[in-house]
Order: C-alpha cells, then structure tokens, then sequence
C-alpha cells in the first residue's frame, strides 16, 4: 500500500499527527499502523479512567511543569495550545469542564468519550487507520513490513508509537529500535509517575535484577501494607531525602495503594526517586500531616483532646461503669487527628505511640489477682510522628503500571518547529517515544497533542503539491 503519510502508533500523538496532516493536506493519503485492536488505549487510563486531557496554564506556568528540555517543546505548545485542544473536542461535540489545578476533563469524566470523540473527527478527515497491524521492520526507503505480511511504503513517516509504561496497550518499545535504525540516540529510559514502594509494603523486599529498586506491582503485599492500602491524604507535606540530604518538599495528597504511595505529589517526586534507586542511592519519606501547625502547637492540641477524652462522662460511665481502656480512648484521639480510614494503618506502622504494660488487679485478693492490661499513650511522640511520620523507599512500580516513559529519542537530534528528525529528511517523531516529559497534571497528554500536530502538520507541508 502506497501513502504519502505514514504513521506508526495510534495513540494520543499519532491521532493528533494525522489530524493535523490531513487538516493541513486534505488530499492526502494518510494511514495509521496501530498493533492494538484499538487505538488510543492508553488514553483510556488517563485520570483514573476520567482523562485529565490538558492543562490550561499558561506556557509560562505549564513550562515548569516539564521535566526535560522546555525550550524544545516550546514551538508545538503555541502552534496547539491547550486552549485549541479544548476548541478541537468541542468543536467535535464533546463538552468539557476545567476543574482544581487547571486541570481539564471531559463533563461526562468518561476517558472513553475523549478518546471516540478523537477518533471519530480523524476518521472523518478520510485517514486510513488499520488496527492488529504490528510493524515487524522498517526499510530504506520507509517501506514497512507488518507481521501480517502486509507491506506499506510513503515518502514521510512519522513514529508515534510511545514508550514502555502500560505495555498492556501496546507501549513495548518499538520505536526505540527504529529510531536507532536511522541513527538516532536514545536518552537512558526509566519508569517516571508511579508508585513509591516503601520497606514492609510488599512481601518481597527485594528488587528485580533486570533494573534495580523496581518492585512489580502484582507481589503481594505485606498485612502492614494491606490496612494501609485506600487510604487518601490530602493538603499534607512530603519531605523527601535522598541519601540523607533533605532536598524536595511538596504540599498536596497522597493515596496508598497496592503499589505503594501514589497520588499528585507522590508521582510528583517520584522521578528523582526513581533515579536514585536505579542507581543504588537511598530514599525516605517524611510525611507532615498537620503541615500549617507548628510541632508545638500540635503537642499541646493532643494533649488538649486527650484530656477531653478522659474527662468524657461516656468515657467513664461505657463498659458497663468500668470506664474505656486508653486502647478504645487512643482510637477516639486519633480519629479527632486524621481520617478514620488511616488510623488502621497509622496504628500498624507506628506501634511504639501505644505502651502496654501488665499488671495485677487491684481489686482482687493478691495471691489470685489476674493479670490485667494497661495502655497509655505516648503523647508527644504522637505529636512529633504526625509532623514526621518516616518511610524508608526501597522500590518503585515499573512499566507494568507507570504513567509515563522518561527518557527516550534524543531530542538534540529533531528540529523543535517541525519534530522533523536532523538525521534523516522525512522521519519524524512526537509523543512519548521523545525524551519528554512532564509532571502529573494534563502535562503529559498536551505534549503528545501538541508535538503530534506538529509532526503531522510538517509532514503535509513538505510534500509536494504536484506529487499527489
């Protein structure tokens, strides 16, 4: 099959790129290779199934947000704001909303309506898109041999065929190997947003030999780490070290889940912690729950709410008059301190905060006297773990469940105002196979929009009128 465009990955970047090539060049022949039985399905786990499809910062707020070079994707972020992107869905019927942190969604949070809502205004621009089509090699002269038999061949291609998280979609890495065909330079890759595993978590604490600190998601957890798992933490403050020089702090939320600590500004950090690890240094957590008050402050309010508890008429006159046990009265204390979902979990990791003692009962004779338990509770340790409750990270989720690929094509070697590569005229690259990436946010899913219209537009425009 002849084409004048060929795109190889029908992700969020190759459906953008051929959007745009046909836009720019109605004519055209322009065919999608997706490997999947569908395309975009990566697009589909975006904001936990809701699509947190853009960002609408501006570009100088929305720069600080990527982490690799800015400057690179600088010319495809104005060519295809976030702005336009919400123009293009709408335009398309599909209506959307902005919620907290600038982030935008679809109204219905349905990341299946982004995603037909996409397709279907390629579809109609007259692209050729042809699913359970797996690219097997790429020859001179950007002829493609599928692993179907099917043979296609075009004056420009265009890679978009992402990176290695959720290889589940179809992310395995293809594109590494035909950009290194051309000559191209690969940027080291490693897993970028995803879960932070702390010590005790996951039965295993050992990582997997083919990359180090990375803990798959599917190894079981240990029972410490299952009464933590559900947990959401909001408006606290994570302080991250890395081998023992404090040097992040973000304020957000968390959640733990089956990988770990995830949530905003656990993937916000989880970058540099990845890296570390990879490379044999150390990671620890320090989690803030009461971040706007002062350890002093906080120390007094516990003591404050303990001494309520015991005065408590109920207190006194429940267990039939005999009066709660400091157990039942530390967990009324705790859930006045945090979510009562926590507090399962929060008494597991830090069981020093509750002393027990054993003691004869007074009120029998001595010789018989029973033994009996007695609680108390370690107030201004209470206090001090609230403000600095530690984690040791020994471990990360990998592909299997990251969001994001860093790392990747080089791109020193593509022109940032055409994602044309400088290696070979008529290849072009967009999306997540670049050496870019981004914070959690719509960071990520703008870029590969943005670069991916770029790419397909720029292809358009060099072929030649005459050649069609």
């Amino acid at each position: 099959m002849i084409s004048d465009i060929l795109i190889i990955g029908g992700g969020a970047a190759g459906l953008m790129a051929a959007y745009g090539a046909a836009k720019t060049l109605p004519d055209a022949r322009i065919t999608i290779l997706e490997k999947m039985p569908r395309p975009g399905r990566k697009i589909l786990f975006t904001g936990k199934g809701r699509c947190n499809f853009t960002n609408t910062k501006p570009w100088n707020e929305f720069s600080k947000h990527i982490r690799t070079n800015p400057n690179f994707v600088k010319p495809a972020f104005f060519n295809f704001t976030p702005d336009n992107m919400i123009d293009f869905l709408e335009r398309s019927g599909l209506e959307t909303i902005v919620e907290r942190g600038d982030r935008a969604f679809p109204y219905s949070h349905r990341a299946s309506d982004v995603l037909d809502t996409i397709v279907e205004t390629v579809l109609r621009q007259g692209v050729t898109l042809l699913t359970e089509c797996e690219v097997e090699e790429i020859r001179p002269g950007f002829e493609v041999r599928c692993s179907n038999g099917e043979t296609f061949k075009a004056s420009k291609l265009i890679i978009a065929t992402g990176g290695l998280s959720y290889p589940m979609t179809g992310s395995t890495g293809d594109g590494y190997r035909w950009a290194e065909f051309f000559g191209h330079k690969l940027i080291p890759c490693f897993p970028s947003l995803t879960a932070m595993v702390p010590r005790g978590y996951k039965i295993s604490g050992g990582s997997e030999p083919q990359m180090k600190g990375h803990i798959n998601r599917e190894i079981p957890m240990t029972g410490a780490g299952e009464v933590l798992k559900g947990a959401k933490l909001k408006n606290i403050s994570l302080t991250v070290s890395y081998d023992g020089n404090v040097t992040e702090t973000e304020f957000g939320d968390i959640d733990f889940t089956d990988g770990g600590i995830e949530g905003p500004i656990g993937f916000q950090v989880s970058r540099k912690c990845v890296k570390t690890l990879m490379n044999g240094g150390k990671v620890a957590f320090s989690l803030d729950l009461k971040p706007g008050v002062p350890i002093e402050e906080l120390t007094e309010r516990v003591k404050a709410l303990w001494n309520d508890i015991k005065n408590d008429p109920r207190t006194r006159q429940a267990k039939d008059g005999r009066g709660i046990n400091g157990k039942e009265m530390y967990r009324i204390l705790l859930g006045k301190l945090m979510p009562w979902d926590l507090i399962p979990g929060f008494q597991t990791w830090n069981p020093d905060i509750l002393e027990t003692s054993v003691k004869k009962n007074e009120f029998r004779s001595r010789r018989n006297a029973p033994q009996r338990r007695v609680y108390d509770v370690n107030l201004e340790l209470l206090a001090k773990t609230l403000k600095n409750w530690k984690f040791d990270i020994i471990g990360f989720v990998g592909y299997e469940r990251c969001v994001i690929t860093a790392g990747g094509v080089s791109t020193d070697e593509i022109v940032a105002k055409t994602m044309e590569s400088k290696l070979r005229e008529g290849l072009y690259f967009c999306g997540e196979i670049l050496d870019m990436d981004c914070d959690t946010g719509g960071y990520n899913l703008q870029c590969a929009f943005s670069t991916g219209l770029l790419a397909g537009e720029s292809a358009a425009k060099a072929i030649n009128q005459n050649e069609l």
